[in-house]
Order: C-alpha cells, then sequence, then structure tokens
C-alpha cells in the first residue's frame, strides 16, 4: 500500500469515526461516561502495544538526537506561551489548564505533520517526524496527564499523590515504552513474526476520533474569541518564529531542520481533547480551540506553508 493511499486511508478512519459519534451522541445515555470507556480501553490496551512494538524495531543514529528534543521543545515553548497568555485571558482553574495543554500539544504525528513531512521530503521525512515524535509519550504521559489530575482533582503534591499518579492505568503507554528501552538495551531483539501494527494504528485513530465526535456538542467561537485568538498566535506565529529563528543558530542537517520546521507550524491536538475528557477537564472548551484550530491550519496555514516552503524549509 503506498504512503499516499494509507494516509488516504487514515483521512477516512478520522472522519468517519467523528461524524459517526456526532451523530449518535444522543443515543448514548451517558455520552461522557462512554467516551471516557472508549479512550481509557484505547489507552491502557491498544497504545502500549503500537509503542512497544514500533519502538523496539527503530534504529537510533548519533546524528538525529536533535529531533526528540526539538520536538519536546515544541511543546514546552506552546506550554510557556500559554501562561504568558493566561492572565490577559482572565482564566483560571480547569479552563487554564485546558488552554493550556491545548498551547502545549500539537498534532505532530501521521495524521497531519507526519504525513506533511512525507509529502514535503519523501519517505525520509516521514521516518525523522516518526523519531521526532518520540517525546510525545514520556511527556503527555508523565508530565501532562500527571498535571490535569492534579487540577481537576485537587490532588496535593505528596508522596501519596505521586503513588497514586505512578499506578494510575493511563500510563499504561509510558509503562510499555520503558519495558521497550529495557529490552533494548538487554540486547533483546524484536520477534521475525506478522505483528497488525497497521490495523492497531487504524483502530486507535479510529476510537480516537469516535470518541471525540460524541464529546462534540457545539463550536464555541463567541464566548472563546480571545482564547481562539491566543491559541493561534502561540501555534501559527510565534512556535514557528521562535523556532525558526533558533534553527539558524543550529544550523541542523538540512533535512532535519525542515522536519522541525513543518512540524513547528501544527495545530493543536487530539490529545488536547482527550486529556480534557479524561481528566474532566473543560471538554467544551478544549473540543472547540481543537476544531477551529485545525480549521484555521487547513484553510490558511496550509496554503501559506506550501507558497513559502522555500523560505522556511
Amino acid at each position: 500500500m503506498s504512503e499516499t493511499l494509507k494516509f488516504a486511508l487514515f483521512q477516512v478512519v478520522i472522519l468517519a469515526p467523528f461524524l459517526t459519534g456526532y451523530l449518535a451522541r444522543k443515543k448514548f445515555k451517558n455520552p461522557e461516561k462512554t467516551t471516557k470507556l472508549i479512550l481509557r480501553s484505547n489507552i491502557i490496551i491498544i497504545e502500549p502495544l503500537i509503542v512497544l512494538w514500533c519502538i523496539w524495531g527503530l534504529k537510533f543514529t548519533s546524528d538525529l538526537i536533535l529531533l526528540p528534543f526539538a520536538g519536546l521543545f515544541l511543546a514546552v515553548l506552546g506550554l510557556f506561551c500559554g501562561f504568558l497568555f493566561s492572565p490577559f485571558l482572565r482564566i483560571k482553574g480547569i479552563r487554564k489548564q485546558t488552554f493550556l495543554i491545548s498551547s502545549s500539544l500539537a498534532n505532530h504525528g501521521f495524521t497531519m505533520g507526519g504525513f506533511l513531512c512525507y509529502f514535503f521530503l519523501g519517505e525520509k521525512g516521514l521516518g525523522l517526524s516518526i523519531i521526532m515524535v518520540f517525546y510525545f509519550i514520556p511527556y503527555v504521559y508523565g508530565f501532562i496527564f500527571p498535571s490535569a489530575k492534579i487540577a481537576s482533582n485537587k490532588i496535593p503534591a505528596s508522596t501519596r499523590s505521586l503513588k497514586k499518579l505512578i499506578h494510575d492505568p493511563h500510563n499504561m503507554p509510558l509503562f510499555a515504552m520503558v519495558l521497550t528501552i529495557m529490552l533494548r538495551l538487554s540486547g533483546v531483539k524484536r520477534p521475525y513474526i506478522n505483528f497488525p501494527i497497521e490495523a492497531l494504528l487504524l483502530l486507535s485513530v479510529s476510537l480516537y476520533y469516535l470518541s471525540l465526535g460524541i464529546n462534540f456538542t457545539s463550536l464555541e467561537i463567541k464566548n472563546l474569541r480571545k482564547e481562539h485568538f491566543a491559541l493561534s498566535a502561540i501555534k501559527f506565529l510565534i512556535v514557528p518564529l521562535t523556532t525558526f529563528i533558533i534553527l539558524r543558530f543550529i544550523n541542523p542537517d538540512q533535512t532535519v531542520m525542515a522536519v522541525i520546521m513543518i512540524q513547528a507550524f501544527m495545530p493543536a491536538a487530539v490529545f488536547s481533547v482527550v486529556t480534557s475528557v479524561l481528566f474532566n477537564l473543560d471538554t467544551k472548551m478544549a473540543s472547540s480551540l481543537f476544531v477551529l484550530n485545525t480549521v484555521i491550519f487547513l484553510l490558511i496555514i496550509l496554503p501559506a506553508m506550501f507558497i513559502c516552503r522555500g523560505i522556511f524549509f
């Protein structure tokens, strides 16, 4: 199957479950409970298998070490900008936490950033983009999820709360990553079996967007004008411009730099909605920010990237 056909299939897997979930929302007695059940099944059962298999089979070289650090830098930079905007937006509590997560997490995966790296740079670009998102698992499951849980449940920072966070089943993908690293360090090679990785990926993406459709109620623009404007400024101006300036000083490999710049323009991630649902944050706000931010990217930013690609990458 060609990469283009795979991408087309992934888009069908995104749109069809989202529309199905949205249209079937009223048929669920408790849509929020259903959404959480779907998300938890995905995170606890399916994602750990994908993480274990993919990382176990990758080959690492020293010249690619910049990529995962660059991915982490983009996430932390977005988070920092979110903190700077928060006082002007006058948001506190779970609304602030929701905005911070939306500011930090971006759609760096295969369904957006990864595909664009393939489209602009070929198979090498796609491979490098996969390496770049290594930061995602430890960052989301080791920092975003615990901070969201503390913000929603008012858990004080203590040894007891730390133990609860460590034993949280939502951290299964993180545990799978640690297990994979241990296997690699021990010299255990991945077995040569026909592992259904593409089927698991399709299933995982479908479940995420199905839950998003079930949870999505309406696109709030009027009441969230400031938040939408701030998020767009962070995602499409501050983060890419700052990244561009820093990369000019570092001057890495040209293809590596191109991958980082493409990913620097990515909109909010679906995981911002996933996190808000799992930990009882402001789900309506998270859904609205994700949807409108993605629409702005597709209609304005993506065409601009095509026109100006000779400048940035």
